[in-house]
């Protein structure tokens, strides 16, 4: 009877490390099984991405994002986002500094933009969306609203708050989207 049991005990570790050997890594790209079962993220305009960055949690993952966009800095990003399959959404324009402010404006850098444009992108409407950049010291906040067409492109108003230190800058805004992945600052 006991070797019954060690036996039954082994045949079903066997069967539960199988499968967990036969699982694709966590860092593999998205083909095959993990393309099937992960789920897609779908954005506010109905692109279909494969990361969500931790934005549908209320915080974005600056860290992963700098690490997709690279060392591309202001109106560059908007390139290297491909329109097929996009890997990151991103704001570009540099009348995203001036919205800031001047001196906590000066600090948005490329991984900063891409969280802007990400939560643009991911977020639901009313659902706030942090993160920090270690490098400047400021802190994020974007809440991104309800969207609208206007001249046939998909918009949405937010509010940012940029932070550092006692400095604070609130402000709204309308950014929409010109192609997939990319929003541009839009005047209301």
């Amino acid at each position: 009877m006991r070797c019954v049991a060690v036996v039954i005990a082994c045949l079903l570790l066997g069967s539960w490390t199988m499968q967990v050997l036969a699982d694709p890594p966590p860092h593999a790209p998205a083909k095959g099984w993990r393309k099937k079962h992960d789920p897609e993220y779908v954005g506010y305009t109905g692109t279909r991405w494969e990361r969500d960055y931790e934005v549908s949690s209320g915080h974005c993952n600056r860290q992963a994002i700098g690490a997709v966009l690279g060392a591309a800095t202001g109106g560059v990003i908007g390139s290297r986002v491909d329109t097929d399959n996009p890997t990151v959404a991103t704001i570009i324009g540099a009348a995203v500094g001036a919205l800031i402010g001047s001196q906590i404006g000066k600090s948005l850098d490329e991984a900063d933009r891409g969280c802007f444009g990400h939560a643009l992108e991911i977020a639901a409407p009313g659902k706030r969306v942090s993160w920090d950049n270690p490098a400047t010291g400021v802190h994020y906040e974007i809440l991104p609203l309800q969207g609208r067409k206007i001249d046939a492109r998909t918009c949405r108003d937010f509010t940012l708050i940029a932070s550092r230190g006692s400095q604070k800058s609130t402000e709204k805004g309308l950014a929409c989207q010109s192609r997939a992945g990319v929003w541009e600052l839009a005047r209301h």
